[in-house]
Parts: C-alpha cells; structure tokens; sequence
C-alpha cells in the first residue's frame, strides 16, 4: 500500500527504463549488421535492459521506505510489538514484488507494441515475469540490508548509481563473443548482471536455453538468499542499538 501511494517511486521505474529503451534501440540498430548478430531487431535484444533496470530500482524504492521508517522512529515502535523481523523484512518486499510485476507487464506490452519477437512464446512471457519478481525481492533485500545499515534515506539513494555501473559493464549493449575490448569482456563474464540480463533475453531470441535460464535463476536466487540474510542480520543489530 505504501508503494502504491508513492508516485514518485513508480513513475521513474517505469519511465526511465522505456526511454532508455527507446534511445538504444533506435541509435544502436546498426549492431545487427555485426556478424554472428544474435537478431535482427535491436528493440528484441535491448528490451531484457529493462526488466534489470526496474530490479536495480527496487534498492532505491525499498530501502528509502525503512530508511524513513529508521528516521522517524517508527522501527524503534515497531521494536516494542510481538512483530518478527521476517515479517517485517517480507511485508517491506511486499511492493517490491508488486511493482515488479507491474513493470514487467509495461515493459512486454511496451515491446509486443514496438514489434519486439517473443521466441519462447506465452510460457516464456511468464517465466520472464518469474525471473522479474525474483530479481526484485533479491536487489529489494540489498536495499534493506543498506538501509539498516546506514539509517539514510540519502545513503541508500547514494548507492543507486554504483548498482548503475554494474549494469553498464555487462553484456547490455552487445553479446559478451563480440565485445573487441578485452578488460571490458573480461568485467562483463565475471559480472552477474550479465546473466541476468542474458537468461531474459534467451526467451526473448532462442526460445529456451537451459544454461542461461539455469545462470539467471539460480544468480538471482543467490541474491535474494544473501541479501535476505544481510538484511536479517542487520536488523538484528539495528534493534540491539535501539
């Protein structure tokens, strides 16, 4: 419900990733030329950029509300009640979850409109939506753990552009085999995003690749299990010093 009453939240997680969108696929068509090419649509092969946009998105929106809640006191109340701190972390994830939806569902109509393909057909479009959710709740849990860390709102938005540089040194603007700089190569392998970023885009241009969606699914539920148990554990500590 918080969420859904923040315009400010949603607006950007939805706008921003389309007009990024928009500005690579129309300036950087002439990739399709490059041999061994992936497609021949850009738009196709760009529009995965998106869905890792809105999970990086989900550090800002979740860990700015319990930053507030830190500020305002109202953790220290909540400290005082019978309330578990799973409960608190997995209702602060809540509109994490419910907005990945929402932006995934803007970001397919958005490319079926443009003429984007869909290989892996009705079943890939859900396993897509899946894969959103899932990257979601995982970058949502490091915007707690960074937020019961610091207690900034400011902190927590600080981070958003060094999560932003990760997403610029992956494999967004072309397929890892055909990026010539080798320092750059070498950083999009070993970086995560890259796969995330790959196992949406195999359902989108071959249908279904086992090993991508393996990578992706299994990067991002490595996150979310991480990052839920940083989270836990500085809550812990954060209501130890309240």
């Amino acid at each position: 419900m918080r969420t859904l009453r923040q315009p400010a939240q949603i607006v950007p997680a939805l706008i921003f990733p389309m007009f990024l969108l928009a500005v690579n696929s129309s300036g950087l068509q002439r990739a399709t030329d490059l041999p061994h090419f992936p497609t021949r649509s850009y738009l196709t092969f760009a529009l995965a950029i998106p869905f890792m946009q809105g999970a990086l998105f989900s550090v800002m929106n979740t860990g700015t509300d319990l930053a507030r809640d830190i500020e305002t006191g109202f953790l220290n109340r909540l400290s005082l009640t019978p309330l578990t701190g799973s409960a608190l972390l997995s209702g602060l994830l809540g509109g994490a979850v419910v907005l990945g939806i929402v932006q995934a569902a803007v970001y397919l109509t958005v490319g079926l409109i443009a003429g984007a393909s869909f290989a892996a057909g009705v079943p890939g479009v859900l396993v897509i939506v899946a894969l959103a959710m899932l990257m979601a709740v995982g970058f949502g849990c490091i915007g707690l753990f960074l937020a019961l860390r610091t207690g900034s709102g400011e902190a927590v938005q600080g981070m958003f552009p060094v999560f932003f540089v990760f997403l610029f040194l992956s494999s967004m603007s072309l397929p890892r085999n055909l990026i010539q700089t080798d320092w750059f190569r070498e950083v999009a392998t070993y970086n995560p995003v890259s796969y995330l970023i790959e196992a949406i885009r195999s359902l989108l241009i071959k249908g279904w690749d086992g090993q991508a969606l393996a990578l992706g699914f299994g990067l991002a539920a490595a996150i979310t299990v991480v990052g839920m148990l940083a989270a836990s554990r500085a809550l812990r500590t954060r209501m130890v010093r309240t």
